[in-house]
């Protein structure tokens, strides 16, 4: 495993993270706690070190198994969750200090912790963004011994562009990948200049970008990439990257003709993250331990060529970027 540094917050993470929102089994699946502890005890055991997950998944379950295995472990793993999305209303007047304030001491006895490495907000309203109390609460939490580092988690560039003008903000979460590259621009320029923690979520596009979806492919009931194609639940960008599931396989038939004989494009997929160095981790969830490590594999191979990355770049213009670009 290799390790990059996490912007201003000083530490050292794995480049392939862990993401816990499926953990626990497959979407709609139910939450096994054997099986998450399983995942999460081989992901230490090869190298990974910063494990992202939040109080809404699976009801605190999530949240619960990585703090229970971290206490058990000898090594220095780096546990990030976050808070905001148990409003309900999930709007800007739901966002109070009193409010995020229960949800952070909430998420340190669900986990254990005497300290959370990293709390975020989970893709708050845009409009809370604007609001300086909200941030500035985060600094009161840190000099209580409660949390120590504080980082956002976005949906749209205009977002993170203002976050990263809070001084106490380290990091930002986004979905960057093949058919996310938006980031790219005026977001990685400024996150680069202000020393700001990249974390990768959604790298594979809910699957799409394993290359192993089709026509006849089929989703349970409870998974989001059944009922929130069209944002019925939260933000559709989420859900395949935003892409329309037929223009996404369009997209990954030609990504399979650019690397031809590969039984799963994932690896290439976080491969092609990894190759910007303005990335401190990609977070990719696993259901299962053959997951991950494929993801933790993908470190292992060689930087893409410049035809490769061309080529994904052509791709990408042709069949992606206009539905995609502007949105977020």
């Amino acid at each position: 495993m290799k390790y990059r540094k996490l912007g201003k917050t000083g530490i050292e993470v794995s480049e392939i993270s862990l993401g816990t929102w499926q953990v626990g089994g497959k979407w709609g699946s139910g939450f096994n706690d054997a099986l998450a502890e399983q995942i999460i005890n081989e992901a230490i055991d090869d190298g990974v070190n910063f494990i992202d997950t939040a109080d809404v998944y699976q009801a605190g379950a999530s949240e619960a198994a990585v703090g229970r295995v971290v206490k058990s472990r000898s090594e220095e793993v780096f546990v990030a969750t976050k808070c905001g999305r148990q409003i309900n209303p999930h709007i800007n007047g739901g966002y109070t200090p009193e409010v995020l304030r229960k949800y952070v001491e909430d998420s340190l006895k669900n986990t254990g912790l005497e300290c959370l490495d990293l709390i975020q907000l989970h893709c708050p309203p845009t409009e809370v963004y604007y609001r300086p109390e909200i941030f500035e609460l985060f600094d009161r939490l840190k000099d209580e011994g409660k949390i120590k580092n504080l980082g956002v988690s976005i949906e749209k560039i205009e977002e993170g562009l203002k976050a990263i003008e809070y001084p106490n903000v380290k990091t930002v979460q986004i979905i960057f990948n093949m058919f996310r590259q938006r980031p790219l621009g005026l977001f990685f320029e400024q996150a680069k200049k202000k020393d700001i923690g990249i974390i990768v979520r959604v790298p594979l596009a809910s699957g799409l970008l394993t290359g192993k979806f089709s026509q006849d492919s089929t989703f349970d009931e409870e998974d989001h990439r059944n009922f929130n194609r069209d944002g019925a639940a939260f933000d559709k960008g989420e859900t395949f990257s935003g892409v329309p599931f037929n223009v996404g396989l369009e997209a990954v038939n030609e990504l399979k003709k650019v690397f031809p004989d590969r039984e799963s494009l994932a690896p290439i997929a976080l491969r092609w993250i990894l190759d910007f160095p303005e990335v401190g981790c990609i977070i990719p969830g696993a259901s299962k331990v053959e997951h991950l490590n494929s993801n933790i594999n993908a470190a292992k191979l060689p930087p893409l060529t410049k035809k490769e990355k061309v080529a994904v770049n052509d791709i990408y213009e042709k069949y992606i970027k206009k539905h995609v670009h502007q949105l977020w």
